[in-house]
């Protein structure tokens, strides 16, 4: 009995320690990441909007080119909140090339004021890029004197 129990957990043992080593026929090997000679450099990283009219769209363009020797890939742009709607390039952006990342931001019923974050991420780096600026409501237009003719 004791010979059963030792062959047992030295077979165990064994198929453990293969199974580490060895990779199971027909699976996929894990893909390495390549070193990108990619980088991305913006002309600046954040803006302010200033006072934005409520229900009004603020649209920045931020301008980005590739200052490295690889082609730039942004693999992904995403914001803080679903207030903020960013949209990028989908295509490598070539060594020296310039491009943008577009930030738009609905105020609608949204007063106050406002900081909101967009995440680049890609081949040549992730960067953090930042609006701001302050929703109020559109003023109220006089009331036109009402002229009575008698």
């Amino acid at each position: 009995m004791k010979k059963l129990v030792f062959l047992f957990g030295a077979a165990f043992l064994f198929n453990i320690t293969w199974a580490q080593t060895n990779p199971v026929i027909g699976s996929t090997p894990t893909p390495v990441e390549e070193k990108s000679n990619a980088a991305v450099k913006f002309e600046t990283t954040s803006h302010s909007f200033g006072t934005v009219i409520e229900g009004q769209i603020a649209t920045y363009d931020f301008k980005f080119t590739n200052i490295g020797t690889d082609p730039l890939v942004l693999s992904n742009v995403t914001a803080s909140c679903g207030c903020t709607t960013p949209k990028w390039p989908r295509e490598a952006i070539a060594p020296g090339q310039s491009a943008v990342v577009t930030a738009e931001y609905n105020s609608n019923g949204r007063p106050g004021t406002f900081n909101k974050n967009i995440f680049v991420k890609g081949n040549g780096g992730d960067v953090t890029l930042t609006i701001s600026g302050n929703v109020v409501k559109e003023p109220e237009k006089p009331l036109s004197p009402i002229i009575i003719n008698k």
